[in-house]
C-alpha cells in the first residue's frame, strides 16, 4: 500500500477553517477574511518547518497553529474545545481562582513569539510521561532536547486536533507556570475536555507531559 506524503499546505488550510467553523473571527471581533489574512503569513513558516515530519496521529502531530491569548481568552477558546465525535463543551476547572488564568505565564525556557498567532512544531501529548510528576516529565523533555506546551499551546492541541485527547491519555502544560507549585493539564471529565492544574511533584496514571520542539515561529 501507497503512503501519501504528509502535505503541510493542506494541512494548514484545515486548520484555519476548523478555526473559522468554530467562530474565532468573531471572537476576535474580526471578519473572516481579516483572521484568514492575520495567520496566512504563517503557512510559508509551517510548511518549511514541517518538512520531513511525518503525518499527524492521535498522539503526535506535524504542527499546530497557535491562537494566543492576546487574540481571544483562554476561557472562549476552551468552550470551543470538545472531544473526538462529542460536542460537550470544554470546561475550566472550579479550582482556577477567578483571576488565576492571566497569571499563567509561558516559563523562561521558551521563547513564545508576541502576536496573536504563531507556529508549534513536531507535538507529542508526551504518554511516555504518564505516571510520572511533572517535576521527573520536565527532566525527560529537556533531555530529548524538547520543551513542553503551554496553555494556549494545549488548546491548540486539543482545538485541532481532538482525538489527541483520550481517556488515559490527558496530558499537562508545564510550560504555563504562574510561581507557586500548581501546573496547568488538560484532562476528560463527564464527556469533556476541562482544562484544570494538578502539583508540580505528583504523579497520576492517567495524566503525561506533552511537548514540542523548542522553536516556537511567528511570522517573518
Amino acid at each position: 500500500m501507497t503512503v501519501s506524503p504528509f502535505d503541510a499546505d493542506t494541512e494548514f488550510d484545515r486548520q484555519v477553517d476548523r478555526l473559522v467553523q468554530l467562530g474565532y473571527p468573531a471572537l476576535a471581533e474580526l471578519p473572516e477574511s481579516a483572521f484568514r489574512d492575520l495567520v496566512e503569513p504563517l503557512r510559508a513558516r509551517a510548511i518549511e518547518g514541517a518538512a520531513g515530519l511525518p503525518a499527524p496521529t492521535d498522539a503526535r502531530v506535524a504542527f499546530l497553529l497557535v491562537i494566543t491569548r492576546d487574540l481571544i481568552g483562554v476561557r472562549e477558546r476552551l468552550e470551543l474545545t470538545t472531544l473526538a465525535g462529542k460536542s460537550k463543551p470544554g470546561v475550566l476547572d472550579r479550582n482556577y481562582a477567578e483571576d488565576d488564568l492571566p497569571r499563567f505565564d509561558p516559563i523562561k525556557e521558551l521563547e513564545v513569539p508576541a502576536g496573536p498567532a504563531y507556529l508549534l512544531f513536531d507535538v507529542d501529548r508526551g504518554e511516555e510521561f504518564r505516571n510520572l510528576a511533572p517535576a521527573t516529565a520536565m527532566e525527560g523533555i529537556t533531555a530529548q532536547g524538547r520543551l513542553p506546551l503551554t496553555i494556549d499551546e494545549g488548546l491548540a492541541f486539543v482545538t485541532l486536533h481532538p482525538a489527541a485527547l483520550a481517556s488515559n491519555r490527558c496530558f499537562s502544560l508545564v510550560g504555563s507556570r504562574c510561581g507557586d507549585k500548581r501546573v496547568p493539564a488538560i484532562w476528560i471529565s463527564q464527556g469533556a475536555p476541562k482544562l484544570g492544574w494538578c502539583w508540580y511533584g505528583n504523579p497520576h496514571t492517567w495524566l503525561g507531559s506533552a511537548s514540542a520542539r523548542p522553536e516556537r515561529v511567528g511570522p517573518e
